[in-house]
């Protein structure tokens, strides 16, 4: 498993881009981390673009703008932000069925859509995210990456003659990787293990896939884009869905990465500045001809976590990289293997994944409900190849188990009559309800109760009981509307504030309560 590079900072502690600039053993990590990043960046960047179905520029120029950009807007530093598969995926019938300019446009407004949702507060729901989501989702993404290296040891391009080469310059990649940090934590594992095989493949000449085998990378600067598209409501039907779909997609992904760096580096970061940092980012990708793009976990795994970056400075240069390296020095970065960088990403994807979540012990100990909410995102996510819907699927499944299992704390007691003012003829039937009452739990609620059995005279005890929603409310009125029905009256005692007001507010007025 990567290490840290010497210097990095224990967990929880937090370093300023002051003070990174000030310090040479500092600004050497996250200068390092930054290269690293950018060499990872570009095969993806490829990559995405080859999904999308766009020239590779265009991958290439937004990961360049999304990444120096969020180093200004972001709320989560040291988070890397590029293009990204999720957002070709949901783009990518765009510039199938009407071209670039609209994609552009569709990039564009979705960036709009997220800075009003994260000035809106939508990076408030991340609290309704469960743990078990959040090991999913983690779980899913390290299986994905592993995943998405596959193509390139049994792809198209691997045949008899270079198969093995591909393949022993993977395990020297992995071995340098794990050993390096053993012997010495001055450079990056990662940057060693490219230069090392990018060396070894050019003096052996080595015919294996490399980086330019991806695509060609581009020969000039990024300049600011106007899409050519109509300004009316036809051109808004056809991109507003696509940019909504880009601009959610987009935001979950970017929070849950800020979430899972702040629980590796044990700090905290402004998730509601990330939410319309992204969207500003997007913005200025848009009018500078990119695809758009969000936070990326798995480079984001390699700047924190394999090289110990702990700051913006960090981010910015792997964009600043990214640029020099694809248009400055495009013939050089052609030559690095793919093997290379295939050894970084299976050690990325070995490093995310939570071990500890999938262990005998730990899956006997953990309640059954909160294994499957785990194990249904990552099969969701894993199926679908989009992290947004195993979340969204995730949190629905969590929310059912849930409701279920609060619904089975709810219970009526029937207590022992009690006699009324008028003797045993005018005794009182007491029940005391017990348990939190919602939709789930309350819609047997209308059973508890003997009304052909019962006094003339029904007390309902809420004293240890909660109404949360007009499901609860018409159950109750139902309960009341069978007792009047026989000629009995109910009285309702011992709710706290909260029930009595929504019962004051709510009760006899729903209909169809009986």
């Amino acid at each position: 498993m990567p290490q840290p590079v010497s210097g990095a900072p224990e967990a929880g502690e937090t370093y300023s881009v002051l003070k990174a600039l000030r310090s040479p053993r500092i600004l050497k990590t996250e200068v390092l981390a930054g290269l690293v990043v950018a060499l990872a960046l570009i095969p993806e960047a490829i990559a995405f673009s080859i999904i999308a179905g766009v020239d590779p520029r265009l991958g290439l120029f937004a990961s360049f703008t999304m990444a120096v950009s969020i180093a200004f807007l972001g709320g989560r530093p040291a988070m890397i932000s590029a293009a990204t598969g999720a957002v070709a995926l949901v783009i990518a019938p765009v510039a199938r069925d009407h071209g670039i300019d609209y994609l552009i446009a569709t990039v564009i407004l979705a960036g709009v859509l997220q800075v009003a949702l994260g000035v809106l507060g939508v990076a408030k729901l991340m609290r309704f995210i469960p743990r078990s989501v959040m090991v999913g989702f983690v779980n899913a993404l390290a299986i994905l990456i592993f995943t998405s290296q596959l193509p390139h040891l049994f792809g198209d391009k691997v045949n008899a003659d270079n198969r093995w080469w591909i393949y022993g310059l993977v395990v020297v990649g992995l071995v340098v990787m794990v050993l390096m940090p053993r012997w010495t934590k001055i450079v990056p594992a990662p940057l060693v293990a490219i230069v090392l095989l990018t060396a070894a493949t050019v003096l052996a000449v080595i015919n294996v896939p490399t980086v330019g085998d991806e695509g060609d990378l581009p020969e000039s600067l990024p300049s600011l884009l106007i899409p050519d598209v109509p300004l009316n409501l036809e051109t808004l039907q056809i991109i507003a869905p696509f940019a909504l779909a880009m601009a959610l997609v987009g935001i979950l992904e970017s929070l849950l990465t800020a979430k899972l760096v702040d629980d590796v580096t044990d700090t905290h970061s402004n998730k509601t500045r990330e939410a319309w940092g992204q969207g500003a980012a997007n913005v200025i990708t848009g009018f500078f001809g990119g695809m758009g793009g969000c936070a990326m976990i798995g480079q984001t795994m390699i700047n924190v976590k394999a090289s110990g970056a702990r700051t913006r400075i960090s981010t910015f240069l792997a964009g600043v990289f990214l640029l020099i390296l694809v248009v400055g020095l495009g013939d050089v970065v052609a030559i690095i293997p793919m093997a290379a960088l295939v050894a970084v990403m299976i050690m990325v994807a070995v490093g995310t994944f939570d071990w500890h979540s999938v262990r005998p012990d730990t899956l006997r100990r953990m309640p059954r409900s909160e294994t499957a909410v785990m194990l249904s995102t990552v099969v969701v996510t894993v199926w679908t190849h989009n992290l947004a819907y195993g979340v969204l699927v995730g949190v629905v499944v969590a929310m059912v188990l849930f409701a279920r299992r609060v619904a089975h704390f709810t219970t009526v007691t029937r207590l022992d009559d009690s006699a009324g003012p008028g003797g045993d003829d005018d005794a009182v039937r007491t029940y005391a309800v017990e348990g939190e009452l919602f939709f789930a739990s309350s819609n047997d609620l209308v059973y508890q109760f003997d009304y052909s059995g019962d006094p003339d005279e029904i007390v309902i005890d809420m004293t240890k009981a909660h109404v949360w929603d007009a499901s609860t409310v018409a159950s109750l009125d139902a309960v009341r509307t069978k007792y009047e029905a026989k000629g009995k009256r109910v009285t309702i005692v011992g709710a706290n504030a909260d029930t009595t007001a929504r019962l004051d507010l709510l009760a006899g007025r729903l209909g169809g309560a009986h």
